[in-house]
């Protein structure tokens, strides 16, 4: 029995998906240009049109889990919850800023998430120059009392993304920094690799004890143009207006569906993304896409007959603002034991990468998921995975995980801006998107023994 389910599943990761099953493998992602998913974009263009915006602990946010919650059961998912969990609000208001005396002109930004707010009339501060975080933190507290601070710490395009976590240090970090010192607001270079005048929103949180301050971010060439005044050696001031509102503790959710498999004692396989957005945009390249990819994924492995292990999906919510549903969920269900972890939230560019952190304990099965995917040009990798943003139930179990790595490289180019719409999504790529996890997920889905095997 044991060898016919291996042929069975071996079979499987060899097969296209049903909408993709008349296309050759001709192009860069082992499809026929053109190549679409009709499950996954229907969902992309449904919650984008008809729900859009969906910043968490807000009405939009409530709006789009019960459209996914519809969009599911009328799909035949079975066990489909919305299940709530409290988070601190926060919702953005006015948002404004010009330069004043010298080189007076306005500049656009945008406020970060959990910003404090200036009175409604603003402040008109000097404003003080950091090129990077570290000078910013290195700095004299007495030298920035009441000014406005300014980070520059420009961050560049890469492939994996890796260069997100360096530079988005002034999001998160350099409110606080500058509270503490005295800074009476923060302003900083979007943490994004265009060159479009659409700043990037983002969290920042704040250290125990610091009172909030106006924080917020100028597009690209807005912070090209002030750094530009910076080196003309004169006193630049700004009139600054920001009024977001804290609105205590509100509402999420996390939604979940599942695919029911044969063996109900076998620990599922856990397809995960966040159905939350931020407000600027519609949420379509973060996350709508990753839902798109793991839903279609999991109706497409029902396609091929009852899988064995149960597949969930786990549409997280207030992910964008502090991975409140990533905690929610894992504290609710960290009894239940799952077989594996996946997440979708890096965009829909095409998978080019397969990693695991199984690849040395369970050789065999790691090297059943690299035959089944090589055909999409993805590639092996000895790196250890370590997962998404909301896999904490499986990272907190100790469990199997896979990472699908997708190619980053304009994704901070839309990343938490205005310009995150339906448009720029590939229907190509997303479909070499559900075409992988699918091959992925099949195989993990029917996999009777234990996936992260015996030396871990």
């Amino acid at each position: 029995m044991h060898k016919t389910l291996l042929a069975a599943t071996a079979a499987f990761a060899l097969a296209i998906p049903s909408s993709l099953s008349a296309q050759r493998y001709d192009s860069r992602y082992g499809l026929e240009p053109g190549a679409h998913d009709e499950i996954a974009w229907d969902f992309l263009e449904g919650i984008t049109t008809e729900v859009g915006p969906r910043l968490a602990g807000t009405e939009d946010e409530a709006r789009g889990r019960a459209w996914a919650m519809d969009w599911l059961r009328e799909r035949g998912f079975v066990n489909v919850v919305d299940e709530p969990f409290p988070m601190d609000g926060w919702v953005r208001g006015e948002e404004r800023a010009r330069i004043v005396g010298n080189f007076a002109q306005p500049l656009v930004l945008t406020a970060l998430g959990y910003s404090g707010a200036t009175p409604p009339e603003g402040i008109t501060a000097e404003v003080v120059h950091f090129a990077t975080f570290s000078d910013l933190s290195e700095a004299d507290p007495e030298s920035l009392a009441g000014k406005i601070v300014y980070v520059g710490h420009a961050m560049r395009a890469t492939q994996d993304g890796s260069h997100y976590g360096w530079y988005g240090q002034p999001r998160r970090q350099g409110p606080s920094v500058a509270a503490r010192a005295g800074a009476a607001a923060i302003v900083i270079r979007s943490v994004g690799s265009d060159n479009d005048r659409l700043p990037h929103t983002g969290a920042t949180s704040w250290a125990d004890g610091v009172e909030p301050i106006p924080a917020a971010a100028l597009s690209n060439p807005d912070a090209d143009n002030l750094e530009r005044m910076f080196a003309r050696g004169e006193t630049v001031t700004m009139e600054l207006v920001l009024t977001p509102r804290h609105t205590g503790e509100v509402m999420s959710g996390n939604v979940t569906g599942e695919i029911v498999g044969r063996d109900p004692s076998l620990p599922p396989v856990l397809l995960a993304c966040h159905l939350d957005s931020w407000d600027n945009g519609t949420g379509a390249v973060d996350d709508a896409a990753g839902c798109a990819i793991a839903a279609a994924a999991a109706l497409r492995v029902a396609e091929q007959g009852q899988p064995l292990r149960t597949i969930r999906v786990l549409f997280a919510g207030a992910e964008e603002n502090g991975l409140w549903g990533s905690a929610a969920y894992s504290a609710a269900h960290r009894d239940e034991p799952i077989g594996v972890g996946l997440e979708s939230d890096f965009g829909a560019g095409g998978i080019w990468r397969i990693e695991s952190n199984f690849t040395e304990s369970n050789r065999d099965l790691y090297a059943r998921l690299v035959r089944a995917v090589e055909g999409y040009g993805v590639i092996p990798s000895t790196i250890v995975a370590t997962g998404g943003a909301d896999l904490n139930i499986v990272r907190d179990q100790g469990g199997a995980i896979i990472d699908l790595q997708q190619d980053g490289t304009r994704y901070f180019d839309l990343h938490h801006t205005a310009n995150d719409t339906l448009d720029k999504v590939d229907p190509e790529e997303l479909a070499q998107n559900v075409a992988v996890w699918t091959a992925v997920a099949g195989i993990l889905a029917n996999e009777a023994g234990p996936i992260l095997g015996s030396a871990d």
